[in-house]
C-alpha cells in the first residue's frame, strides 16, 4: 500500500511540474524561444503574490487576479523590448539573454526581500486531505494544482487548435516567413505568447509558494524540472506536457519511496533517470514530432 501511496502522491506532484513546464513548452513549440529563466520567473510570481497578499491582505488564490496580468504584462512587454531581438534559428542568442534574466531577477529578489524563505498561507486548507483509503489520502492542496495544470493545458489546447490566435501561433511555428507574407505580425503574436507563458508560470509559483517553502535562489531547481517535464513528453506538445510532469512526478514519489524502504536512492535522482532514459530511447518525447 505504500508504493501505491507513492504513486498517488506522485501524480499529485506531477501535476505541479506540468503546470511549471506549461509555458516553457508554449514558448518553445510557438518560436522555439529557451528561456532559461523560466524558472525564476515562477519564484518572482510568488514573491508578487507576497507583496500582494501582505498589501492588500488577499488571499493567495485571490491574489492571482492581480499577479497573472501583472506577469502577462511582463513577458509582453520583454518580448517585444528585448526577446524578439533574439529569436531565430540560433538558440544561443535566447539562452544568453534569458540566463542574464534570471541573475537579474535573483539579485534584485535578495534586496528587496532578503535571503530568507518566504511562505503563501491559505488556511487550513493546507492540511486538509481526502482519505481515499485508510494508508491513502490526497491533499486538497496538490488536488487542486492537479485540477489547475489541466484546466490550464485544456485551455491551452483550444485555443490552439479552435482559435484564430491559436491558428497564427501554429503557422509562425510551423513557417514564420509564409506567415508574414499572409499578413500575420509574427513579433506581435511571438509578445501574446511569451505573455501567456508569463502568466502560466506566474500560476506555477503560487502554487510552489502554498505547497511549500521558497527562496530567491530556488528558480534554478524549478527550472531544470520544468525542462525536463517538456523533453519527457516532447518539446511543443501540450498533452505531452501533462504527461510528462506527471510522469517526473510518479518517478519522485517511487524514489522517495526507495529512500524510505531502503534508506538509498531519492526522488529527484530516480526523476533524473527517467529524463535521461527517455532522452537516449525518444530524443522527441513520448508525444514530440521527430524533425530534420
Amino acid at each position: 500500500m505504500e508504493w501505491l501511496n507513492a504513486v498517488v502522491q506522485g501524480i499529485m506532484l506531477g501535476g505541479l511540474f506540468a503546470l511549471f513546464a506549461t509555458g516553457l513548452s508554449l514558448a518553445f513549440g510557438v518560436m522555439r524561444f529557451v528561456n532559461l529563466a523560466h524558472g525564476d520567473l515562477a519564484i518572482l510570481g510568488a514573491f508578487v503574490a507576497v507583496s500582494v497578499t501582505s498589501a492588500l491582505g488577499l488571499n493567495p488564490f485571490v491574489s492571482l487576479v492581480i499577479v497573472v496580468p501583472v506577469m502577462l504584462a511582463a513577458g509582453y512587454g520583454l518580448q517585444l523590448g528585448a526577446f524578439n531581438f533574439t529569436v531565430g534559428a540560433d538558440p544561443l542568442p535566447s539562452i544568453l539573454v534569458t540566463f542574464g534574466l534570471g541573475v537579474v531577477i535573483q539579485n534584485a529578489l535578495l534586496q528587496t526581500y532578503s535571503a530568507d524563505s518566504r511562505g503563501l498561507d491559505v488556511g487550513s486548507i493546507e492540511v486538509e486531505s481526502i482519505a481515499i483509503t485508510d494508508a491513502i489520502a490526497v491533499g486538497w492542496i496538490p488536488l487542486i494544482t492537479l485540477a489547475v495544470a489541466i484546466t490550464v493545458l485544456l485551455g491551452l489546447q483550444l485555443m490552439l487548435s479552435r482559435t484564430a490566435l491559436g491558428r497564427a501561433f501554429r503557422a509562425v511555428s510551423d513557417d514564420p516567413a509564409t506567415a508574414r507574407l499572409m499578413g500575420i505580425n509574427d513579433r506581435n503574436l511571438y509578445a501574446v505568447a511569451m505573455g501567456i507563458a508569463f502568466a502560466t508560470v506566474a500560476i506555477a509559483g503560487v502554487f510552489l509558494g502554498i505547497r511549500q517553502s521558497f527562496g530567491p535562489t530556488d528558480g534554478p531547481a524549478q527550472l531544470l524540472y520544468a525542462f525536463e517535464a517538456v523533453v519527457i513528453g516532447g518539446l511543443g506538445s501540450v498533452w505531452g506536457t501533462l504527461i510528462g510532469g506527471l510522469l517526473l512526478g510518479v518517478a519522485h514519489g517511487i524514489g522517495g519511496q526507495v529512500e524510505v524502504s531502503y534508506g538509498y536512492g531519492s526522488g529527484p535522482l530516480l526523476g533524473h533517470l527517467v529524463f535521461l532514459a527517455v532522452l537516449a530511447t525518444k530524443p522527441a518525447g513520448l508525444l514530440g514530432r521527430r524533425t530534420e
